[in-house]
């Protein structure tokens, strides 16, 4: 089936331009691959994202993490905060396999380390989740490492949204959520660089949700009662090229709750927002000869055009996530429906 997407609605989010794919993917070589299990017990899965091109053990992406709110399981987190780079693909799947998925990135690395000539004898896989049990029986564990390695070998730029990967079980706004991606264009010293986003939603109330200024989780609400607390998730990714310092990635970063925001979230208890980014523009060797290392960073003064840019491109991406998603019956029989279902009513 044809995913449709908020501009096949319409709706354009904000002011700044969207890449050529409006996807994370075009900041240039990151990839999104996905693997899904989907039969009758299983509604889940494991999405990766490639951070650029290269090897980036031996030439890590510098990152930064933030957590709004820290209802989560997210694996990695401390490492990144501390050394603000990573060094693994990102694996994004559901709470009760971080562990498994976790494992199965160690031995991916060290299978690429030894084919490399490196003996592997420490690494840091960054393995973020949401919970899917709603619609999938997440006590099986199903998810291991044919799954993973099967997502990074589907890793490519026009990767798929909505009900696939990590995001086959997941609830946003008591509609079915999932895979959402958008990326905005900026102008800086005359170069265009990019800035793309990636989310994983599960979170948020029904009656909350606003799409284009419009109440349109109520005007669903009246037809569904579907409306539940604001206790889910959402795992956001961010990727640039615009060169920029682990700190400067953590202000931009946080800017990704006005996105949420905006969309009507207002981060409940039982919510965990969890947000990562990375620059392909500036990399940390594994082992250095010299002692001092180039490096570029973007000028204090213009970081509002990224704050604005991160804003929108979240904002979109949670749209899309739920846009291209069908609806989906889980292992009891539970449904969840697609907004794409009721943009007639809301678009009116």
């Amino acid at each position: 089936m044809l995913q449709k997407r908020c501009r096949d609605y319409g709706l354009t989010v904000g002011e700044l331009p969207a890449g050529p794919l409006n996807k994370i993917s075009d900041v240039p070589g990151v990839l999104v691959g996905h693997a899904t299990l989907d039969d009758a017990r299983h509604k889940t899965g494991v999405s990766v994202v490639i951070p650029g091109a290269g090897d980036p053990f031996f030439h890590k992406p510098v990152a930064a993490a933030f957590v709004l709110n820290g209802f989560g399981k997210t694996l990695g987190l401390m490492q990144v905060e501390e050394l603000g780079v990573i060094e693994t693909p990102i694996a994004i799947t559901n709470t009760l396999n971080v562990g498994r998925i976790h494992d199965a990135m160690v031995g991916y690395m060290i299978d690429r380390c030894q084919k490399a000539g490196y003996r592997l004898t420490s690494v840091n896989p960054v393995v973020c989740e949401c919970n899917d049990a709603g619609l999938n029986d997440i006590q099986d564990r199903a998810l291991g490492t044919e799954h993973l390695r099967a997502a990074i070998a589907d890793a490519r730029a026009d990767f798929a949204e909505g009900d696939i990967g990590c995001g086959k079980g997941t609830v946003c706004h008591s509609l079915k959520g999932g895979v959402g991606s958008a990326s905005r264009q900026v102008e800086l010293d005359g170069k265009t660089y990019t800035l793309g986003v990636l989310v994983q939603s599960n979170h948020g109330s029904l009656k909350d949700l606003r799409i284009d200024g419009k109440p349109a989780g109520r005007m669903i609400d009246a037809a569904l009662n579907a409306s539940a607390p604001d206790k889910g998730s959402i795992i956001s990714i961010m990727a640039t090229d615009v060169p920029l310092s682990s700190r400067q990635l953590g202000r931009v970063l946080k800017r990704a709750s006005v996105g949420l925001a905006r969309l009507g979230s207002f981060i409940g208890h039982g919510s965990g927002e969890v947000m990562l980014g990375f620059t392909t523009a500036n990399r940390m060797p594994h082992d250095s000869e010299g002692q001092l290392l180039p490096f570029h960073a973007l000028a204090e003064s213009k970081i509002d055009l990224l704050f604005r840019a991160m804003a929108e491109a979240e904002e979109e991406a949670v749209l899309n996530s739920m846009l291209a998603a069908q609806s989906v019956t889980g292992f009891d029989g539970t449904t969840k429906r697609s907004l794409r279902e009721f943009m007639g009513q809301i678009r009116a």
